[in-house]
């Protein structure tokens, strides 16, 4: 009973075989998966995932990286969008220091702004961070993102960060990296988040976990995350599945 919190099947590489992908989550055991749109055209695909099946659903928010591109015609659509029932969180959203498309002064602004939307929509935030740690805290902090809370996705900071968040109403989501032979923090970090604030996802495409690292990563893989984290907390994958999903529920507000 596998809860993907965050999966890409709005992406161009899935778009020769997006139904097989799909069954063979079902076959793995994932029994409910977010479909997350950052941009126009990954959000209207996960709109239309989110009608077609029961159990997918959809977060609409706006990617850092492509900041400089949100118009205000474009938070009015999302807040429009969030009024759907498959539509279960706000983002992904954040901050992103990798790329250098939009200035941090522009990702910090469009990340404020749904943030609030967040709030005055009482909805959960699904947080994109990429070497940008101390400014998402500080920018969580003035926005009182604790009021909505929500999930700090793929987290890759330390445990001082992790607790930040967790006093902040967050949940800390890991995927493929917490599987890889060299990734020391996600493991240790992973081993001492409090069962109940726990989230496993798999980012597909990206990030497929050990031993598909650097191939095409899909739902069915967040089984992998799922065996590594129990392996780590020393408690049995089938706990570690209900558990995540009964968090998953929790967040979402899914009955």
């Amino acid at each position: 009973m596998l809860f993907d919190t965050h999966v890409h099947l709005n992406a161009d590489q899935f778009e020769d075989d997006q139904e097989e992908v799909i069954a063979r989550a079902k076959e793995a055991g994932v029994t409910e998966m977010v479909v997350v749109g950052f941009d126009e055209k990954t959000i209207k695909k996960a709109m239309n995932l989110a009608e077609e099946y029961d159990y997918i659903y959809a977060a609409v928010g706006w990617h850092p990286v492509d900041a400089v591109d949100m118009t205000e015609d474009h938070l009015a659509w999302i807040e429009e969008l969030a009024s759907h029932p498959k539509v279960v969180a706000l983002g992904e959203m954040g901050l992103d220091y990798h790329w250098d498309k939009s200035p941090a002064d522009v990702q910090k602004d469009v990340f404020r702004r749904q943030i609030r939307l967040a709030r005055k929509l009482k909805m959960p935030i699904i947080i994109h961070n990429r070497d940008a740690d101390e400014d998402i805290v500080e920018v969580l902090k003035e926005e009182n993102a604790g009021e909505v809370g929500g999930i700090m996705h793929c987290f890759a900071g330390n445990l001082e960060m992790a607790r930040d968040c967790l006093d902040m109403n967050f949940y800390i989501s890991f995927g493929g990296p917490v599987t890889f032979k060299n990734a020391r923090l996600p493991k240790e970090v992973a081993a001492k988040i409090p069962m109940d604030r726990l989230l496993i996802e798999t980012d597909c495409p990206f990030l497929a976990p050990h031993p598909y690292r650097g191939k095409r990563n899909e739902p069915a893989y967040v089984k992998l995350v799922a065996e590594k984290i129990a392996e780590l907390k020393e408690v049995s994958a089938v706990k570690l599945a209900e558990q995540t999903r009964k968090n998953a529920h929790r967040l979402f507000a899914i009955d």
